[in-house]
């Protein structure tokens, strides 16, 4: 298979026969050896493993079970759980945590679909990162430029997808963290409700806050991903028991009935977001313009309850091992465990409020159409840029639009637009509903049949 096959051809070749699935692993372990050196996407190439999964999918398609994902390979940020791993939630800390001994929810969910894991992928330290620059591993590169940045945290998920090392990687998103590197790196993401898929086996950062989806090269591949992954888990305290509810037989309808408005004010951006939402809203006929109420309050909060949860998760390991952190995230968790109480409380209650009134909104339109960075991807290095007429910390700042959406758990699919003149792409946040991951798939979906969206392997690592 080559490096731009998609989720859905190779599920395609491999359950029917035609293509084994150790070929396929064989073929993505080869690309992965060629070029992750320079690339920095993955941190653990879990080979033997890999070749003993495959020959378990072509043993099970010989007998005729039928798995939607057959032989797809896939890599998992490494704050998944992969047995024989330390989980490094892309710390130094927790090397020295003992090797995993069962893998995570949401990877036993792929591979019981057929899927593959080929190894674990580089991010951003304990996921409080919007750069892929990790200190200890090194920075993830973005294979479209490997001067400039990923994002993060998910920065080796983006990496990985975005060079065709794999077709399909799952990453993480509490304020961004799947979002951001989707926009810089050129790729589909999804970050399902709040509470949709099963978080167990998992590092968190900040619970009350934390996704996990999956990245791609194509709408029909996020959403065979996703329906592998649904189903309830006892083991999350925080998942919500709801049916299952594929959503890739709907994907052809794309935005026919729906009502789509973008977002304005806060949402506005500079130059560059302001021209991509123009283009947007010309492909889909959008003309709706709509306001999010208190977004910029509504991000203030979110980084308050991350920094004071985050911090506490993290206490024990910053009294013991400071040095051990990267400099910049023990910063900011040591700031937020000197955060008042009564703010904490405050922050709390105002997402309540602006939960209330984006459900509001909803009552007016189905999907709401915002960027998803302020900007195309930085220099590797780069410390600051401007955002709003302002130099500002590029590491805080990528996601200004990103946070206000993870505050309240609602689902958005993120899809890579490339405007002329540009080499490096950005990507339109499609906002819905709590529980219509669908409604925001078709969106995306009508981005890619209309010609607006797209995901191509990074020139350079496409050997088609």
């Amino acid at each position: 298979m080559k490096a731009s096959s998609s989720v859905a051809e190779i599920a395609r070749v491999v359950g029917s026969g035609a293509v084994s699935a150790r070929d396929v692993v064989v073929e993505a372990l080869g690309r992965i050896e060629a070029h992750n050196q320079r690339l920095g996407a993955f941190t653990d190439v879990l080979r033997d493993r890999a070749l003993e999964k495959a020959a378990a999918v072509d043993e099970a398609v010989k007998n005729g079970k039928t798995l939607p994902l057959a032989g797809v390979p896939f890599g998992a940020k490494n704050l998944f759980d992969l047995t024989g791993l330390a989980t490094r939630a892309g710390s130094k800390i927790n090397r020295d945590l003992p090797p995993a001994t069962a893998d995570a929810a949401l990877v036993r969910k792929l591979e019981a679909a057929g899927a593959i894991c080929v190894g674990a992928l580089n991010m951003g330290e304990y996921a409080y990162d919007f750069t892929g620059e990790n200190v200890t591993d090194g920075p993830s590169r973005n294979p479209h430029d490997l001067n400039h940045m990923t994002g993060g945290s998910s920065g080796g998920s983006g990496s990985a997808v975005a060079a065709g090392l794999v077709p399909l990687s799952l990453g993480s998103d509490t304020n961004g963290s799947i979002r951001v590197p989707a926009s810089l790196c050129g790729l589909f993401g999804l970050k399902p409700t709040y509470g949709r898929l099963s978080r167990h086996g998992t590092f968190p950062f900040v619970p009350s806050f934390d996704h996990l989806g999956p990245l791609a090269r194509s709408v029909e591949d996020l959403a065979m991903s996703y329906d592998a992954m649904q189903g309830f888990d006892d083991d999350d305290p925080h998942m919500v028991r709801r049916p299952l509810e594929p959503v890739a037989g709907r994907l052809e309808r794309g935005s026919a009935g729906l009502r789509i408005a973008i977002a304005d004010g806060y949402f506005a951006g500079d130059t560059e977001p302001r021209e991509m939402m123009e283009f947007v809203a010309k492909k889909l006929d959008v003309t709706r313009r709509i306001t999010i109420p208190d977004a910029q309050a509504a991000r203030a909060a979110a980084f308050l309850i991350t920094m004071v949860e985050g911090a506490t998760l993290h206490l024990e390991r910053l009294r013991e091992r400071p040095l051990d952190f990267d400099p910049a995230v023990a910063e900011r968790l040591l700031a937020g465990a000197m955060l008042p109480g009564a703010w904490v409380e405050r922050a709390q209650r105002f997402r309540r409020q602006f939960h209330d009134k984006m459900m509001d909104l909803f009552k007016e339109v189905d999907v709401i159409l915002a960027p998803a960075t302020p900007m195309r991807a930085p220099m590797i290095g780069q410390k600051n840029a401007i955002f709003g007429g302002v130099e500002m910390p590029i590491r805080p700042h990528m996601g200004i639009f990103t946070q206000p959406i993870s505050f309240i758990g609602l689902p958005v699919a993120a899809a890579p637009i490339w405007l002329e003149g540009h080499k490096l792409p950005l990507a339109v946040q499609a906002i819905a509903a709590p529980w219509r991951e669908d409604f925001a798939l078709r969106v995306a979906r009508q981005l890619e049949k209309v010609g607006a969206a797209s995901a191509p392997v990074a020139r350079g690592f496409s050997d088609d």
